[in-house]
């Protein structure tokens, strides 16, 4: 699969299915190589995968990420396989173990080791057996990975990573961990706003939403952000973790990550004007490639 140099990576769940097929259509005018669609308690992304790829004709549609809680592994495998075949290839699987709070808090269920639970459930997917019609090649996956034990596995065992809200030095660690040839799909937080005040000020609350969740926490303290830096949304930690400034200036951190060893960005921009669900299609044409 090419997934092209850059990407977008973004919330769907406060648009209708027809006006996400036509923000689809839209980026996939830009020419932005996959759109990257996420999974938390809205809507499935393997049926917004399906509807998006039946609605455009290039751009590739990738889950980041698809929790394997919420399914078995052979529902998991059936799902990649059938997408894959419908679109002639253009269905990428990312899927990731989430988090506790998540997993226990929101689903009831029971959250294992990260690493055990996500080697357990790459072995059972292929062990499961598929029947149908099958793609014309073998559909590639990639692992919500942050941390060296899962960049690892995520470089044995599956194409490749899709580390979220890290930086071009975690970029470059995740390359030194799996080598040249995986996937390394990274996701950038953008924001299309050149004044540090204002800048900083829209992404403290998208920031604060991940704050405490551990598997975050654990990665950014390993980055070199401090605890505090962390509970309070540091200016350092918003400019490590942030792309914010003209378009020069968020290529600018594009470019590092891919000078770091990136395969592949997925831009995921900030609307300054704090709708949900809307784009900011000024900063998407700005550095669409």
């Amino acid at each position: 699969m090419d997934t092209g140099k850059l990407g977008v990576w973004y919330f769907f769940d406060g648009l209708s299915s027809a006006d996400t097929a036509a923000n689809a259509q839209r980026i996939e005018s830009l020419g932005y190589g996959t759109l990257w669609i996420p999974e938390t308690v809205g809507k499935s992304p393997t049926v917004l995968a399906s509807w998006l790829l039946a609605n455009t004709q290039t751009l590739n549609l990738a889950t980041g990420i698809m929790n394997i809680y919420h399914r078995e592994p052979g529902v998991t495998l059936q799902a990649q396989k059938s997408l894959a075949e419908q679109s002639n290839g253009r269905f990428l699987l990312g899927m990731g173990v989430s988090h506790a709070p998540m997993v226990e808090g929101v689903r009831g269920l029971t959250y294992g080791k990260p690493v055990a639970t996500m080697r357990k459930y790459l072995a059972a997917m292929k062990a499961s057996p598929y029947m149908g019609f099958a793609p014309a090649a073998e559909p590639p996956t990639v692992i919500a990975a942050l941390g060296p034990k899962m960049l690892e596995l995520a470089a044995t065992e599956c194409a490749g990573a899709h580390p979220y809200f890290s930086s071009p030095d975690h970029t470059a660690m995740a390359r030194a961990i799996m080598g040249p040839d995986p996937l390394l799909c990274v996701e950038q937080k953008v924001i299309l706003e050149s004044d540090p005040e204002k800048a900083r000020a829209l992404a403290k609350p998208v920031a604060k939403i991940y704050s405490s969740l551990p598997n975050y926490r654990n990665n950014w303290l390993r980055m070199g952000l401090s605890e505090d830096d962390i509970n309070h949304l540091s200016d350092k930690f918003i400019d490590t973790t942030f792309a914010w400034g003209g378009p020069e200036t968020i290529q600018a951190r594009i470019r590092e990550h891919m000078d770091a060893g990136a395969s592949h960005v997925c831009i995921q921009p900030v609307n300054p004007n704090g709708k949900f669900g809307d784009l900011h299609w000024d900063c998407l044409e700005a550095l669409a490639s």
